[in-house]
């Protein structure tokens, strides 16, 4: 089962975006999950994860920006992010993290205008 992210759109720079990962409750509740971006030309990179228990981790390009949560009646994570910026403009995926084997699915395409 893949995790389904969605939520991605043209925005344009100093915006926001809440981005939506639907899972299940067993994915949810077994494992953390992580929010993933890959920018043209680039590798893919991880952004932030939220624990099993809801505890969030951000990185580099989400401290300050990014918040993650989730919503476990709904097997939903979340990742909301603020004064978005051209650099921010990537596809977002999400998936178990550490890696469990799961593939990725197609992600969501955020596009930040100048």
């Amino acid at each position: 089962v893949q995790l389904q992210a969605s939520g991605g759109g043209l925005v344009q720079a100093g915006g926001s975006l809440r981005l939506s990962c639907v899972g299940t409750e067993t994915i949810l509740s077994r494992n953390n999950i992580g929010w993933f971006r890959q920018a043209p030309g680039k590798q893919r990179e991880l952004v932030a994860f939220i624990t099993s228990n809801g505890t969030p981790q951000y990185y580099a390009p989400a401290k300050g920006r990014f918040t993650i949560s989730k919503d476990n009646t709904k097997s939903t994570v979340y990742l909301q992010m603020n004064n978005l910026n051209p650099e921010d403009t990537a596809v977002y995926y999400c998936n178990t993290f550490p890696s469990t084997g799961r593939p990725f699915g197609q992600g969501t395409l955020v596009t930040v205008s100048s």
